[in-house]
């Protein structure tokens, strides 16, 4: 009795284990079996996340779904991106009304300096300064989406725009013209073209304003006020617009006048493109933005030349301006998604992608892309030798009122019209901005 005992004694217990282990196992295929459907669903639902990507560049949709769009997704299983352009007149309304509502999209196509700087202030646009690969950009390629102090940026710089010269090369061999490289050059290239009397020498006119001052003023004053160096000189006040390097320009815009061939002053920026693509103009003051345009259009062999130097071995500078970036919603509900997106944006692969599907927008990536497209790497090239700034107008000077921009645009067209000398014109841009802007202490 006392052995049966001791042998229940051992055996009950042993018993009840075994049922316990089985009880757990059943549990734990359970927890595993839920696991694995909650995982599952994990998956699927990782498959499902859309990124939606607002922007103005409804020009480049297809070259969004056909080529940057599958390149990513190729990496990035998990992560559909939907391109959603707005018509660039209306972007910017759009955009601010739907941020203001909740509803934008995860990715914010960003237009350069204050109106993207607006959307940071008001907490819509995210700190995107550690992000990886934000150290593939420089300063002054983060400059249009970086707060006034340089501490934060907030948007990735995905693309520039360089001014300089496009040319008809046939034009010019058949002239026996050499590219110029000095301002003596260029004016002796002109006066040649106008004698000859087949082209209009430059195809610029000054109905649209912005052209005189984009095409003209922002394009060749660089070499005038010593590029980022003038330009961080205007803001901080050590410099004025009425001093010699910011009226130089308009003295050297005032030349142009008789290169620009009859009625100019009703010729429109369409106009201006007719006239060099038709073949009728030999050099064209120009944006990179034209490549495209220019290669389906003109029948004839192009190149181009950055701004003339004012003498023989001067450093040139070049307007390299930002013109686009991404950055991401505040309240995207898929920020890490959205920041893979925008790391990918900063790599070199994008880089390449974009640069040589858009030629003429030109990577901002320290990394250098190699253009398929000639024109493209002609204008690219200058960024070694030459030194990079941005147009001088973009960023503080006019944010107040009446806006430096603008007045620049009026006051470059009237110095190419004749209607005031340059230093008149340097005289009242500089009242307007002493009107409400007072630089930092």
């Amino acid at each position: 009795m006392h052995a049966t005992a001791r042998f229940r004694s051992r055996t009950a217990p042993h018993r009840r284990s075994k049922q316990e282990r089985e009880m757990k196992n059943t549990a734990l295929k359970g927890f595993l079996l839920a696991s694995s459907l909650l995982t599952s669903v994990g998956f699927a639902h990782a498959a499902d996340v859309t990124l939606t990507i607002e922007s103005w560049r409804n020009d480049d949709l297809q070259i969004w779904q056909e080529k940057i769009i599958p390149a990513f997704e190729a990496k990035n299983p998990g992560i559909k991106l939907v391109f959603s352009p707005t018509a660039p007149t209306e972007y910017n309304a759009s955009l601010n009304a739907k941020l203001d509502a909740g509803s934008a999209g995860d990715i914010i196509t960003c237009r350069p300096f204050d109106p993207s700087l607006g959307l940071f202030d008001k907490k819509q646009l995210t700190d995107l300064t550690s992000l990886p690969g934000m150290e593939n950009f420089s300063p002054v390629a983060k400059a249009a989406w970086t707060t006034d102090d340089g501490k934060t940026t907030f948007c990735v710089p995905m693309a520039s725009v360089i001014h300089g010269f496009i040319y008809n090369k046939d034009a010019f061999d058949k002239l026996g013209i050499a590219v110029p490289k000095t301002q003596d050059e260029f004016y002796a290239a002109l006066d040649k073209i106008k004698a000859d009397g087949t082209y209009i020498p430059l195809a610029m006119g000054t109905k649209d304003l912005w052209e005189a001052a984009t095409m003209g003023y922002q394009n060749i004053g660089p070499n005038y006020w010593k590029g980022e160096d003038g330009r961080l000189a205007l803001i901080s006040g050590k410099q004025k617009l009425t001093d010699a390097d910011w009226v130089k320009p308009y003295e050297e815009l005032a030349k142009w006048k008789p290169y620009l061939g009859d009625g100019f002053e009703a010729q429109t920026y369409s106009d201006s493109q007719n006239l060099f693509t038709l073949g009728r103009a030999a050099i064209y003051p120009a944006g990179s933005w034209e490549i495209s345009l220019f290669n389906s259009q003109a029948q004839f062999k192009m190149g181009a030349f950055p701004p003339p130097v004012p003498k023989a071995g001067d450093t040139g500078y070049i307007s390299d301006h930002p013109d686009i970036g991404v950055g991401l919603n505040a309240k995207s509900t898929h920020p890490e998604e959205a920041k893979k997106f925008l790391s990918w944006v900063a790599s070199s692969e994008f880089a390449d992608i974009y640069a040589n599907s858009l030629p003429g927008f030109f990577s901002l990536n320290s990394n250098p892309v190699k253009m398929t497209d000639p024109l493209a790497q002609e204008f690219v090239s200058w960024r070694g030798p030459y030194k990079s700034t941005i147009r001088s107008t973009y960023q503080v000077l006019s944010r107040g009122t009446p806006n430096l921009e603008n007045e620049t645009w009026v006051e470059s067209a009237n110095v190419v019209n004749g209607t005031d000398t340059p230093q008149v014109a340097a005289e009242k841009l500089q009242k307007g901005l002493d009107g409400w802007y007072k630089p930092a202490k």
